[in-house]
């Protein structure tokens, strides 16, 4: 039988109403997992792993059971309950206790633990009433007695005691690995970027626990992602949103006429930047009320000191919108520089704006 060590953070064993708990418990599965690729989830605020493999890295079982205690007060900031013993009904046992059970000291551990521990109050009542008080004492009995009094999950709950089963029926919570997959979009294998044989690596789970504490220790929107969103240009479909915020299962289909089409901008600016265009007489470019514009542009002006060539542009594509409410007009510009950059252009307010670059 395989020795354990069990992880028990009481703070995740209650999942709350925003989703929180679900996502502490993935960023410390996965710090753990840094620690060790084969730690499991058990149930919510409970993990397992085996020890023998890690002991022999980290130089000993306290040294594994100190890196763990670091881990998880990195991640959620709180002290886990340890425990080690054979199996996951035995180790588990060990971790509520706080207590490392010895090699070769698991079957007394186990016989030595109060009937309730089996989880069936009406078995420990009629043992009670028969004069057996503990594990050991009802593992003792003859497996031909125990179906005769009993019924099936009772002859299974022995076999437990006997140190025959490694764990109790239901003890695992067989739906948490399902909904652990889809937070971290594993179900949508287009969504998740994987490594060149199919594998996450060891970076990428060290990422998500770094973004994990920063946003402990900083609030939920300290760690942002992109996200795509409708809209016609392409400052409008790019949004942030929260890191391990689930995704919106709505799709949006709209057709939205007068979209500028691909290609888009590798970057668009949350906070445009006010530039003006030049012609070739050095006088403002302008967009005129019928969307054509005033000259040919032939300077980009950032600054005072600092100006760029136009050697090629394209549109403009005017669009009219919210007519039903505060009228927005604009109008979007490419232009290709001759140093090679490519932008991307607003006019609005009878200004020019840069809202994109492209690679």
């Amino acid at each position: 039988m395989d020795r354990l060590l069990v992880i028990w953070i009481a703070s995740l064993a209650q999942e709350s109403p925003d989703g929180s708990t679900l996502r502490d418990y993935l960023a410390l599965l996965d710090a753990l997992s840094v620690l060790c690729p084969f730690t499991e989830p058990v149930r919510l605020g409970l993990f397992v792993l085996p020890v023998r493999g890690p002991s022999r890295f980290f130089g000993g079982e306290e040294a594994v059971l100190e890196a763990v205690r670091q881990t998880v007060r990195d991640v959620v900031g709180e002290e886990p309950l340890l425990g080690v013993a054979d199996g996951l009904f035995c180790s588990e046992l060990a971790a509520r206790a706080g207590v490392v059970v010895g090699v070769g000291l698991t079957e007394r551990f186990r016989r030595a633990q109060p009937l309730d521990v089996l989880g069936r109050k009406d078995l420990a009542t009629t043992c009670r009433r028969l004069g057996l008080h503990t594990v050991g004492a009802f593992a003792d009995l003859e497996p031909a007695r125990v179906a005769e009094r009993f019924n099936t999950h009772a002859t299974q709950l022995h076999r437990v005691a006997r140190g025959e089963l490694s764990e109790l029926a239901g003890q695992r919570d067989a739906r948490l690995a399902a909904r652990l997959r889809q937070l971290r979009g594993a179900d949508d294998v287009h969504d998740e970027q994987i490594g060149f044989f199919g594998q996450r690596g060891a970076g990428d789970d060290r990422a998500q626990a770094a973004a994990h504490r920063v946003r402990r220790r900083l609030g939920l929107d300290a760690v942002v992602v992109a996200a795509l969103c409708g809209g016609r240009g392409p400052q409008d479909r790019a949004t942030l949103v929260p890191w391990g915020s689930p995704e919106s299962v709505a799709r949006d289909d709209a057709p939205w006429p007068g979209q500028l089409h691909a290609p888009s901008p590798a970057t668009t600016l949350v906070h445009p930047v006010a530039i003006e265009l030049r012609d070739a007489a050095d006088q403002p470019v302008r967009m005129g009320s019928r969307g054509f514009l005033s000259a040919a542009p032939t300077t980009l002006l950032l600054s005072r000191y600092a100006r760029r060539d136009v050697v090629w542009h394209a549109g403009p594509w005017p669009s009219v919108e919210r007519w039903w409410a505060v009228q927005r007009r604009r109008a979007h510009l490419q232009l290709v520089l001759a140093t090679g950059e490519a932008v991307l252009l607003v006019a609005e307010s009878s200004r020019w704006w840069l809202v994109g670059i492209y690679d």
